[in-house]
């Protein structure tokens, strides 16, 4: 994704640069989870506007699968420049999916499935397989895009391991967005759920 091989500390050590970024990410969502993150933060969400983050991230994660897999497909045509516009396009996505996300926990709560048990338990699945996913490739996918910044196309494939990495973070971002999106549907549109307001809301109404 880098036009020039300009030194910098980003460049000299990107594992650094990954291990910030990542730690800021876990944070904010388990700050977010816990109620440690100020209610007040976040704006007060009804459940019709829960609903229509939910949609929403939806949306974003389903676009965010056909950008990984046209980046994909680009890079394995050596469309280099193609390639680096969809990983920034789906970075900023990821971005995207973030703040609707916290939004929605933080100021709404979240819907738990109470479907029947022969597809709860395939669902539950799905989930834990998503939600894993979904944190252990953050940092895999940061330190691919940090890479990618940092260095030259000529750079990447002779200095960095950004081929390797770059492959096992769309991989798994792509099976957790996929995942994530099933279950989404699964659990708004197909079967039942009960609202579970969120931490930092209920924190909020305590005396």
């Amino acid at each position: 994704m880098a036009t020039s091989s300009a030194d910098n500390a980003a460049k000299r050590h990107p594992l650094a640069v990954t291990a910030l970024l990542s730690v800021v990410g876990y944070a904010a969502v388990v700050g977010t989870f816990l109620g440690v993150v100020p209610a007040n933060v976040f704006p007060e969400l009804s459940l019709w506007e829960v609903n229509r983050l939910s949609d929403a991230i939806a949306l974003v994660n389903a676009v965010n699968v056909l950008v990984i897999a046209t980046g994909w497909r680009w890079i394995r045509r050596d469309e280099i420049r193609k390639h680096a516009a969809a990983m920034v396009t789906s970075f900023l996505l990821i971005l995207v999916f973030l703040v609707l996300y916290l939004t929605k926990i933080g100021g709404g709560g979240t819907k738990e499935f109470v479907g029947p048990a022969f597809v709860y338990y395939p669902y539950l699945a799905m989930l834990a397989v998503h939600i894993v996913l979904s944190i252990v490739s953050v940092p895999v996918v940061l330190y691919a895009l940090v890479l990618g910044a940092t260095h030259t196309p000529a750079e990447l494939r002779s200095e960095t391991p950004h081929r390797r990495v770059g492959r096992i973070a769309a991989a798994a971002w792509l099976l957790s967005l996929a995942l994530g999106v099933l279950t989404y549907l699964l659990l708004n549109h197909a079967f039942s759920w009960e609202y579970v307001e969120a931490a930092a809301a209920a924190v909020s109404l305590l005396p």
